[in-house]
């Protein structure tokens, strides 16, 4: 993995903004510099990793093979600084230094997934891991380009459904099959061009993944959730349908309700000319699966196995002008609109409760000339989404978000010295439509929200680049921390927002240092946050929920929204040594760590946030292989808020080798893997069912890929 830190705030962020301007695999600028530098090659500028200011991430090629998995949380779960919500194998969102939800956006080649993944983290990405080409993951504030709700940072998963660039022989194709012994998954994509004339490229692409129930390494629930639950054996239980408590206790090896199946199709057409491109896509996404129990621990308390049936479809379009010279570059365009549903099933088959979400986003910008090393970009950017939830789950009312920012970024670029800013203003609003039994609010919200970023970086030599990046951030609060107000099954939760809300502002500062020697390649970062009125959901008193439910009864915890000050602070590094070669075999080896802590002040840490993590592997390059061997630590998490209960440390070990028989110019390969060798119990802290769905057990997996 290559972890990007060095100096443009800008390159990064507008990089991921209108899309990907991929170079073909074998151009020398879509791989390492000769400084083992990673070129980044989407957006306004191609820039190495040293032109990079924040905490930024790139998986492809064979690192992203070898870490594919059904979700984009645990595909990019072992980058620095990245965690996942873990929601059982099928729901997983990337966790960004310690942010999640509403703090983070992932896109799609810079769109927004648009579905309701945000909402609740039962509920799946809509990106399949499966179709991308390159993943780019930013940490630290983004909202510059993405919107308040990227304060934590951004996912953008570029794929080719909308083709950029002509294929060399009139077509080109290929494709990946894969199997992971843990939950017997099988997955297969293929994908193709078609060039049609001198500047028509026509695209196809479709895919299936089937998994069942995933096998763990031990028991389904935690010790302590374990002696909760014997601890109710024998008592009386006043239903029709008693709870075997003994045998809750008892699971083991193999997680109820943990299967999947998903497929995909795709279509996409450009035109490209020498001097722009414009495309269109659709994409047609399907999914049925199965969320882990959340066991019922004490008498009285409900337990569901609940099933999501999952249907997304969405058109894309890219376009880009070149203007032909004077003070504008190009010209881009890039949107995107989606209507989205799903359905959690009762046990009968019958729809318990319906989500429905229709979101069309948009963005145009405008690329300044490069002018004595000064660089730039401005432009607009429109979000909206109609959102609705419909039957026992109805948390929310019907509502609608529109936003709209207007935004510039601007670089300069004096050889050493490098310096980059830039400033966005975005104006929301929120509305919560009348419902029938005036069970919400009922009313509009409207913020007016000023963002920008200052930072700058030296190069102390051709080698070592230190920076320094400060940013105010303000970000509107969502729909759910606004109107929010009844039971949702998924987080065992009653969840009370607040209409009242202010703007949640924040200060941040990020230093790094990089350093690209032909012996070793070595990337920090260290940051610190400070909020105000950050918006956390913390466990209150009953009668709180039950006054704001009445005349409805509550019987889930009740969880409120509130607003208070926060701090967030936290590091991530990462080493990978050259040690020496053996004919034409290359040894490396590599470490990475990463911490966060975070605080509501005169409350208590921040729940659910990931522990303190080292992760080292041995590698062997040759030509047409690689060899790797890791271990991977993460330590106990005893900072817990008061509902939580303490995660302890584990330990796993995995090796792979990949094989490229006709070379690694070729896009032939065969990846073999062995994860979690040792078949550790392993439950990650941030998710919200780690007392009782751990992650998969040893996972034998094999991938071949190909490509004409």
């Amino acid at each position: 993995m290559k972890y990007l830190v060095g100096t443009s705030f800008f390159a990064v962020f507008a990089v991921t903004a209108a899309g990907a301007q991929t170079a073909p695999a074998t151009s020398p600028a879509a791989g390492p510099s000769a400084t083992g530098a990673e070129v980044i090659v989407t957006g306004v500028i191609q820039q190495s990793e040293t032109d990079v200011l924040q905490g930024t991430s790139v998986l492809k090629g064979e690192e992203l093979t070898r870490d594919l998995r059904p979700t984009i949380g645990e595909t990019l779960a072992r980058l620095p600084g990245v965690s996942a919500t873990s929601f059982g194998p099928s729901a997983s969102r990337p966790i960004l230094r310690g942010f999640q939800g509403e703090r983070i956006r992932v896109l799609t080649d810079g769109i927004g997934s648009i579905d309701v993944s945000n909402t609740s983290v039962d509920h799946a990405v809509i990106i399949n891991p499966l179709l991308a080409e390159r993943v780019e993951v930013l940490r630290g504030p983004a909202a510059l380009l993405y919107g308040s709700s990227a304060v934590g940072g951004v996912v953008n998963v570029i794929d080719t459904r909308i083709p950029r660039t002509l294929p060399e022989n009139g077509y080109r194709a290929n494709g990946i099959a894969n199997y992971g012994s843990a939950a017997n998954e099988r997955s297969v994509l293929g994908a193709g061009d078609l060039a049609v004339g001198q500047h028509l490229v026509l695209h196809a692409d479709g895919s299936y993944l089937k998994s069942d129930n995933l096998e763990i390494g031990g028991y389904a629930l935690s010790r302590s959730a374990r002696a909760a639950v014997l601890s109710q054996v024998g008592l009386p239980q006043d239903t029709d349908e008693p709870i075997d408590f003994a045998a809750s206790a008892g699971i083991k090896n193999r997680l109820p309700n943990s299967f999947s199946k998903t497929w995909t199709a795709g279509a996409g057409a450009s035109i490209i000319t020498d001097t722009g491109q414009l495309g269109v896509s659709y994409s047609h996404y399907d999914s049925f699966y199965g969320v882990p129990i959340r066991y019922a621990t004490q008498v009285g308390q409900e337990q569901e196995a609940p099933r999501l049936d999952v249907v997304q479809n969405r058109v894309d379009l890219r376009g880009e002008v070149e203007t032909g010279g004077g003070f504008l570059d190009r010209i881009r365009v890039r949107a995107g609109h989606a209507t989205y549903r799903h359905f959690e099933l009762e046990p009968s088959g019958e729809i318990g409760t319906a989500f429905y979400n229709n979101g069309t986003e948009g963005r145009l910008e405008l690329v300044q000339a490069n002018r004595g090393g000064w660089q730039g970009a401005s432009g607009v950017q429109y979000f909206n989404r109609l959102f609705n939830v419909v039957g026992d789950e109805a948390f929310l009312p019907r509502n609608e978000t529109n936003q709209t920012g207007l935004f510039t970024l601007q670089q300069y670029d004096g050889g050493a010295f490098k310096a980059a800013g830039g400033v966005r203003y975005e104006w929301s609003d929120l509305t919560a439509k009348p419902d029938e039994q005036n069970r919400f609010f009922t009313g509009r919200r409207t913020f007016h929200s000023v963002s920008g970023s200052l930072g700058g970086s030296y190069g102390i030599s051709d080698a070592i680049r230190i920076g320094l990046n400060g940013s105010r951030t303000e970000r509107a609060p969502s729909a759910e921390e606004l109107f929010a107000n009844g039971g949702h099954a998924g987080t065992q939760a009653y969840e009370l927002g607040s209409a009242d809300f202010r703007l949640e502002k924040s200060w941040g500062l990020e230093a790094t240092l990089h350093a690209h020697t032909e012996r070793f390649d070595f990337d920090a970062s260290a940051y610190y946050n400070w909020f105000k009125n950050y918006i956390s959901e913390n466990q209150v008193d009953q009668s709180i929920c039950e006054t704001a439910a009445a005349p409805r009864e509550v019987d889930l915890p009740c969880f409120q929204y509130q607003q208070a000050d926060a701090r967030y602070y936290g590091f991530e590094a990462d080493l990978t040594a050259h040690l020496f070669e053996v004919g034409s075999t290359r040894i490396n080896a590599d470490v990475l760590g990463d911490y966060v802590h975070a605080n509501i002040v005169d409350l208590g840490p921040i729940p659910r946030i990931p522990p303190a993590r080292v992760l080292g592997g041995v590698e062997a390059q040759g030509d047409r292989f690689t060899a790797r061997a890791e271990v991977e630590h993460l330590f106990n998490q005893n900072r817990i808020a008061a509902f939580e209960t303490p995660t302890s440390d584990y330990t796993i070990v995995n090796a792979s080798v990949s094989l490229s028989p006709f070379g690694r110019d070729s896009k032939t390969s065969l990846l073999l893997s062995a994860n979690n060798i040792f078949d550790v119990n392993v439950r990650r802290h941030a998710s919200f069912l780690k007392d009782f769905a751990p992650l998969a057990g040893r996972d034998l997996r094999a991938t071949i890929r190909f490509g004409l």
